[in-house]
């Protein structure tokens, strides 16, 4: 029941250089929670059941070492395929778009952003001294994610915070659990992905 809701934070946070994120559901518990291990050369992310660390529920591992193109393989706790995600090479240079596989290796979502001018004044906005501070207050970049029909079914949206990132993730109330469960790891690898970048 873990993916039963329609709508989570992740709460995307930098301590001692190494990024943190932890997914919320609507009444504030963490369903999940991830501290990215620095200087890897192939990328490779656990994904707990808390904040205490104890419990993997999900592994991600990239196929290549450090690639513009690499494809992360979801898989949980006990190697059950939950799908993949990866990033659609030189047309993400301008805006940013994902392909989202199921556990079959099919192409069934992606996750695309909205508008690349708003992530562009965001991070031009975040690198200033001082109004840099504040940038998480004006720009809100937003990733529609849509199913293969080019149809939507849930959306990241940055929100306005300080010191963090926080996004808001949300579908449609009839999307199935077990698309939620893919798409939701999918949004934070996507988000981990992406601030690696800058």
């Amino acid at each position: 029941m873990r993916f039963s809701h329609a709508s989570f934070l992740l709460r995307f946070k930098l301590i001692a250089l190494a990024p943190q994120i932890s997914v919320e559901d609507p009444s504030g518990k963490v369903q999940l929670y991830v501290r990215q291990k620095l200087l890897k050369l192939k990328e490779s992310v656990q994904v707990f059941q808390d904040d205490s660390q104890r419990q993997i529920e999900y592994n991600i591992n990239a196929d290549r070492i450090i690639d513009f193109r690499a494809r992360y393989a979801i898989t949980d706790a006990n190697g059950r395929v939950v799908g993949a995600i990866k990033q659609r090479g030189l047309k993400s240079i301008w805006r940013i778009h994902f392909d989202v596989e199921d556990s079959f290796g099919r192409g069934s979502y992606s996750i695309e952003e909205e508008n690349p001018w708003v992530r562009v004044l965001d991070s031009v906005l975040e690198s200033i001294p001082v109004i840099g501070v504040f940038s998480g207050y004006l720009l809100h970049p937003t990733y529609l994610i849509k199913n293969a029909s080019g149809v939507e079914v849930g959306r990241v949206k940055k929100q306005a915070a300080l010191f963090e990132g926080i996004f808001a993730l949300s579908f449609e109330p009839s999307l199935p659990e077990s698309e939620r469960e893919l798409l939701t790891l999918s949004s934070l690898m996507m988000i981990l992905v992406e601030r690696s970048r800058g």
